[in-house]
């Protein structure tokens, strides 16, 4: 995959177990050693105005940053900004606070010219001396620097890592000459990189809508599942949303399809998984995109007593009804498998359908466009419930419903057709997150000396380009047969 480029010819000990050998020429330094570190200061969002004074938070470092900053996502007024932290361009922004160890320290380096500034929570380091504002982006928020940074963090719900602690954070340090041809290549790798990948984003959005549009016509009665073909007469449904649909199909409220809609409790609950004997209760997100996820529960105190019909089952049909992020409520999904032991919360509906209703069927047609339009209006109509399902609008939702036979021709063609689309969507997931994983082990082989770039960058864009293509093609071939196979040797600092 890196045939092209080659290790470096004399080599030394780093002095830093970690990091092993280095080439002779580089030097090995601790940040506090190349520049100074600080504590940024500043106020927090509701200073943000729509023009101004470029202003980065510590946020950003997590959500919008990656290696660079090249643009700020948000602004602050001229007098606001004296009350912040001033930038520079080739300083290096830390998240001072994160969630995880392993996202602990997060950096950019910045690369704006402008006046700009950061707020708190952001440790600021600048070069003393002259540095490449690119080395050191790449240098510092690679897998050896996280590695390092890692052992900095403390802290048990948050997460906090300090300047005092920074400053002890160690990299190699080539020629400024050196630093140069390795931010050229990496930055030119690093585009095509991004460039595949992307595209690869934007396919996964085609297979999502196509699976989008099999789920619709299919529920809505647009096309026959068992002709691939319109259906040989429609009639108008009474229901401007759905339009016309087939001739023998009916319209119908939902709750004429259910028996009954059940509802959960909401008791007290720790925020950890129900192991062993223990029960848990449902969270909001238990369903999300059609799918329920059984981990999305809360262990309930030892003890606590609760109707044993409230307890889930396979084969339910579960319905979010309240949730923080409006995306998921009315999100329905059926429940084909189960580790723990799970109770419905009172943020949980249960339709139990009729006899005539086949719930694979529902749960197909609760996730097209049409049903997701029904919940939008019911949430904007229900006044000061903006995340709520109210369970009256449930029941009144009209759906088309053919025979019983036919919603199950109709779910067995989706079952298929889904399936097909989720595993192409997953294959592709996996292309980009092993290219990726690719591109990572490349920066770090490459600012800590394991590989030379110097002959490469001599004669671009080839060799780059064999570089960039090298790790696609290698992403491609691991993810078609479904396994992980790097030419890059193990590291010391993968063991570390």
């Amino acid at each position: 995959m890196t045939a092209n480029l080659k290790p470096y010819p004399n080599m030394k000990e780093s002095g830093v177990e970690w990091l092993g050998d280095v080439p002779t020429h580089w030097e090995v330094r601790r940040l506090s050693q190349i520049g100074t570190i600080s504590k940024g200061r500043g106020g927090n969002r509701d200073d943000e105005v729509a023009a101004g004074i470029p202003c980065v938070r510590y946020g950003d470092l997590y959500t919008t940053y990656d290696v660079f900053i090249g643009k700020s996502r948000s602004y602050v007024s001229s007098d606001k900004a004296k009350e912040y932290t001033t930038i520079k361009f080739g300083d290096v922004l830390f998240a001072g606070s994160g969630e995880t160890i392993d996202e602990i320290g997060k950096s950019a380096v910045n690369l704006m010219r402008q006046d700009a500034c950061c707020g708190g929570d952001v440790i600021l380091f600048r070069p003393a001396q002259q540095v490449e504002a690119g080395y050191l982006g790449y240098a510092l928020d690679c897998r050896p620097a996280a590695i390092q940074k890692a052992t900095m963090g403390r802290g048990i719900t948050i997460m906090h890592i300090y300047g005092t602690q920074l400053k002890y954070l160690t990299i190699p340090l080539p020629p400024l000459a050196e630093q140069a041809a390795i931010v050229r290549f990496l930055d030119y790798v690093d585009r095509r990189i991004r460039r595949y990948i992307r595209a690869k984003c934007r396919l996964i959005v085609l297979l999502e809508e196509m699976k989008q549009a099999v789920i619709d016509q299919a529920v809505t009665g647009q096309i026959d599942v068992r002709t691939g073909r319109p259906y040989s007469a429609y009639k108008p449904s009474g229901v401007a949303a759905l339009g016309d649909v087939p001739e023998p199909w009916e319209i119908r409220r939902f709750k004429s399809l259910v028996t009954r809609i059940e509802q959960g409790v909401s008791p007290q609950a720790e925020n950890y998984l129900a192991e062993e004997d223990a029960w848990g209760v449902l969270k909001a997100g238990c369903v999300n995109g059609g799918v329920f996820r059984e981990r999305e529960h809360k262990r309930l105190a030892a003890g606590f007593a609760f109707n044993p019909n409230l307890a889930v089952r396979v084969g339910d049909v579960l319905v979010s009804r309240a949730s923080g992020s409006t995306h998921l409520v009315g999100s329905a999904g059926r429940v084909s498998s189960l580790t723990y032991r799970l109770i419905l919360s009172d943020k949980t509906f249960r339709p139990v359908f009729a006899h005539e209703v086949d719930p694979e069927f529902m749960v197909f047609a609760m996730n097209s466009r049409y049903y997701r339009r029904l919940v939008e209006q019911a949430i904007s109509g229900a006044e000061g419930l903006a995340s709520n399902l109210p369970l009256s609008a449930l029941r009144g939702f009209h759906f088309a419903v053919p025979t019983l036979d036919e919603q199950r021709d109709i779910a067995r063609h989706l079952l298929a057709s889904v399936s097909r689309i989720d595993g192409a969507v997953a294959r592709v997931k996996r292309e980009t997150e092993l290219v990726t994983d690719l591109r990572d082990r490349l920066i770090a082989d490459v600012v800590t000396g394991r590989l030379d770039v110097r002959e490469a960058w001599s004669r671009p864009p080839s060799a780059a380009l064999r570089s960039a293509n090298s790790l696609r093609n290698a992403a491609n071939d691991d993810a078609r047969h479904g396994s992980f196979r790097s030419d890059i040797h193990d590291r010391h600092w993968h063991d570390s």
